[in-house]
């Protein structure tokens, strides 16, 4: 049997300004009936309160945006202050996290999108040829961690207290480089011991 449809309802009370608004209660019924899950949901609702919020505050209409609003808009994200009324913060100095901002960029983009495809307006001021997101807000990518000598040794002391179990896991994982998928899915006939080898995904990696 197929997976089952399922439509998550608005919460209405949470997003007054969407509410009271013809056009973004519209698109964000649009999004509830298309079966988007309640966090996606959630984050859409959210994301057009605030933006509703900035726009109230700048006697904007939706129809009147321009590209300079937009840009205005995602600056006021970006700095406290008003901004900091947002429900994802906890205190006037609280910045949003770059994939929030990113989130709530794509929102609107979306949002305008439906205004466009209705009629309602004629371009979207944040479209993404022009105006993209990420040249709205640059992307972050946080680099990973790699533990210097110390942590490393930290590292190994804390695994020695561990059962052999989980010390043959830890060596294997990283003598052979393994994914924790590619780990926790080898069995005893992927590992040739006479040539200290061990085989996943069809590929050989030489044990140390």
């Amino acid at each position: 049997m197929g997976a089952k449809f399922s439509v998550c309802e608005v919460q209405w009370e949470r997003y007054p300004r969407v509410a009271e608004n013809a056009h973004s209660r519209a698109w964000l019924t649009w999004q509830s009936n298309r079966g988007l899950a309640a966090n996606t949901l959630e984050a859409y609702g959210r994301g057009l309160e605030r933006h509703l919020l900035f726009l109230a505050g700048r006697e904007l209409a939706i129809e009147a945006v321009t590209r300079l609003d937009i840009a205005a808009y995602v600056r006021d994200l970006l700095a406290p202050g008003l901004a900091a009324r947002d429900s994802l913060r906890t205190n006037t100095r609280d910045l949003l996290a770059n994939a929030t901002l990113q989130q709530r960029v794509t929102v609107i983009r979306l949002f305008y999108d439906y205004l466009v495809e209705e009629g309602v307006r004629e371009r979207n001021p944040v479209r993404q040829s022009a105006l993209g997101v990420g040249s709205l807000v640059p992307r972050f990518r946080k680099l990973p961690w790699i533990p210097n000598d110390e942590q490393w040794q930290a590292v190994l002391e804390a695994a020695r207290l561990e059962p052999l179990r989980n010390r043959v896991m830890l060596a294997m994982s990283y003598d052979c480089a393994l994914r924790r998928e590619e780990l926790c899915s080898l069995d005893t006939a992927d590992i040739d011991p006479a040539y200290r080898m061990c085989e996943f995904g069809g590929e050989h990696e030489r044990a140390a």
